[in-house]
């Protein structure tokens, strides 16, 4: 990466055979602006975007990142803007013939030593937060166990000082669908897995109807902690004869959460290794600058988590899809390489019936950031990966079994990206925005990064990193990316809250149901 920065006029160039580099000033750059190479802007340029290097000529790839994001739609003359309009998008990567696992780079030392205090669970899982959840079977009962966590959250939860919160795992599955349908199997894997994130101490409590479709003995087979019997205490069922009345169903509700809250009242933080981290990466409201500055960010505090035991997850097939080359050559081995071009393959096909493609997954506000379409924003999602091997994939709802580096298979939508990466069993959320978001998660606590000084400074009290420094010159990658590893620690011991928990900021589970209803 090399930025110009030596003068008022600054732009950054991600690779020396770029022909193209985004502005990097606040507020963007008029025509007439001269650069310290000499470079004169032609047209107004907004920050972010891409400015003409040298004439491209039409039909002429545009190289950002050294990958052809695009072909010139018309000649394009050097200290131009290079807008949206100007960038043809290239066809998908094909999925045959690629490299298979060619990236072999030496082993870096193990990072030994670092620690944080979390909730060791009966399964060795740790969790960094202490909470009661509440699992439910389907839609219809959300507004009775809502109203019952209110009363929870009120009277009860006082009393058990060592206990974070109360958390309901709304949903809107269960019935009304076709249950049997293939692709069922996703929804109802992932609220299983779901329930037994690591910071929900190990069990969980259910709140059921009785007349849907996903009944609690689906939801939870028997030996599927963490419900010990779906016919026993931890559930709740509403359609019992038991049941007189609302108030009933309430108490009811109440008595289950109380004894569950004794239990984790009980438990406290001990010392674990930085290994028994279990870290989801994502980026959502993405700019030009997210490649450049938060993932490169996440990318090396990523390396550090690998090197210390921990496991890392990325994910967002569309956002990744036009990298696939790139993802496969650093596979571990040719079944983990063959195991992303299936989910890869998996998804094309789901977006052909969906008579969509992937140039659905640029939005208006990435577009106003300065990405052009979804290869630029892939090169820059890529790279919160980090330089690790890749050592797993997951399928959509897969509870995580392994160490290291893992491709978690979902959807781009922050949602449901959040929601899957929850039942893997991630225990800290990494979430990077160049535009802002407001998103977070109950389960888990949530670190936002931005990606420019702009965002850090006006959403002061929502973005906990602010890696836009290293667009100014003021830190490097490697600054920022220790900063975040040390945030992380701190956040999993519960020394420090992010502002999403300050704030308890959350938004609701969103289920992958790639079934069809009824």
């Amino acid at each position: 990466m090399r930025s110009e920065s030596t003068g008022a006029p600054r732009s950054i160039r991600m690779h020396d055979n770029d022909n193209v580099a985004i502005v990097a000033n606040d507020g963007g750059l008029p025509a007439g602006t001269v650069f310290p190479d000499g470079l004169v802007l032609k047209d107004k340029v907004p920050q972010g975007h891409k400015v003409a290097l040298r004439p491209i000529a039409q039909g002429e790839a545009i190289l950002r990142y050294n990958v052809a994001i695009g072909h010139a739609l018309r000649d394009i003359e050097k200290g131009s803007w290079v807008e949206e309009s100007l960038v043809g998008m290239p066809p998908a990567r094909e999925l045959d013939n690629l490299p298979i696992a060619t990236i072999r780079p030496d082993p870096l030392p193990p990072l030994e030593g670092y620690t944080f205090e979390g909730y060791r669970n009966p399964d060795g899982s740790v969790g960094t937060r202490n909470i009661l959840a509440i699992s439910t079977t389907v839609q219809c009962v959300s507004g009775v166990v809502e109203f019952a966590v209110k009363r929870i959250k009120d009277e009860l939860l006082p009393k058990y000082p060592n206990v974070d919160d109360v958390v309901s795992l709304d949903h809107t599955y269960g019935c009304g669908v076709a249950i049997e349908a293939p692709g069922a199997e996703i929804p109802i894997r992932t609220l299983r897995n779901i329930a037994k994130n690591p910071n929900f101490g190990g069990r969980a409590m259910l709140v059921s109807l009785g007349c849907e479709k996903l009944q609690p003995g689906r939801l939870f087979p028997a030996g599927a902690l963490p419900i010990r019997d779906v016919a026993g205490p931890d559930h709740v069922c509403l359609q019992d004869n038991a049941h007189v009345g609302f108030s009933s169903m309430i108490e009811s509700i109440m008595d289950t959460a109380e004894r569950h809250l004794m239990e984790l009242n009980a438990r406290r933080r001990e010392t674990c290794p930085a290994s028994d981290l279990v870290v989801g990466v994502q980026c959502g409201g993405s700019d030009a600058f997210s490649g450049v500055t938060a993932n490169p960010a996440v990318g090396f505090a990523s390396d550090l988590l690998v090197r210390a035991g921990a496991a890392v997850m990325f994910s967002e097939v569309t956002e990744v899809r036009d990298g696939i080359d790139q993802l496969t050559a650093r596979a571990i081995d040719e079944a983990t390489a063959e195991a992303m071009i299936r989910e890869m393959a998996w998804y094309d096909e789901y977006l052909k019936r969906g008579g969509v493609d992937r140039s659905a997954n640029t939005t208006p506000g990435n577009k106003k950031g300065g990405l052009a379409n979804i290869v630029e924003k892939a090169m820059g999602s890529i790279i919160k990966s980090g330089t690790s091997p890749i050592s797993g994939v997951l399928s959509p709802g897969e509870k995580l079994q392994q160490k290291g580096l893992i491709y978690a298979a979902t959807p781009a939508s922050d949602f449901i990206c959040g929601t899957l990466q929850l039942a893997a069993g991630m225990n800290v959320h990494v979430f990077t925005t160049g535009r802002g978001t407001p998103y977070g998660l109950a389960a888990v606590p949530v670190v936002k990064v931005a990606t420019r000084d702009d965002l850090a400074r006006r959403w002061h009290d929502l973005m906990d990193i602010n890696a836009g420094r290293i667009a100014t010159g003021e830190a490097t990658i490697p600054d920022v990316g220790w900063e975040l590893f040390q945030f992380i620690l701190d956040v999993a011991s519960g020394r420090k809250k992010t502002w999403a928990e300050h704030w308890r900021l959350h938004n609701a589970l969103a289920l992958f149901n790639p079934a069809p209803v009824t």
